[in-house]
């Protein structure tokens, strides 16, 4: 299936279940909300996006606490899931899809491997999944389209129920 059939199912239920979406991107740069922001449906579902690429903006945009930041590192499943939590509670969202990660073609400053990514779903009074992947030899674009592709799986499957 492609992105924007993904996309566009993920609106479709989205829509049935009477929830909206908002993203919190870092390493896909917002990618993800264009992708969802393409679909049919996307006014009446997706509220927008934060794009946080560095450390600073996390911090001063989302409020990821810069001790954890300095501490664990941008690319974690604890700043992951921060950052959905985040983008729900600062939005009138319902669901909120949020990715961090190292799409390359260096590592992080941190030390992260190239292709390390997280992916975190927060859905407002349930509890939010983390989801840690690895891809290994992709090139940095084909980081950003498997990440976005796991972001997508992630939110179709919080958007059930």
């Amino acid at each position: 299936m492609s992105v924007e059939q993904q996309a566009q199912r993920i609106l479709e239920r989205a829509k049935v279940s009477e929830l909206t979406i908002v993203t919190a991107e870092s390493c896909t740069a917002g990618a993800l909300a264009t992708a969802l922001s393409k679909a049919p449906g996307a006014g009446d579902r997706f509220h927008g996006g934060f794009v946080t690429y560095t450390k600073e903006m996390k911090n001063a945009v989302l409020g990821i606490s810069m001790k954890v930041l300095k501490q664990k590192g941008a690319v974690c499943s604890e700043v992951a899931d921060a950052m959905a939590t985040a983008a729900l509670k600062l939005t009138p969202a319902d669901v909120a899809i949020a990715v961090t990660g190292v799409a390359g073609p260096e590592p992080d400053e941190d030390g992260n491997p190239v292709g390390l990514v997280f992916c975190s779903a927060a859905r407002s009074n349930r509890r939010t999944v983390t989801v840690r992947h690895f891809f290994e030899d992709l090139s940095p674009d084909a980081t950003i389209k498997a990440t976005i592709e796991e972001a997508l799986t992630l939110l179709e499957q919080c958007c059930q129920c």
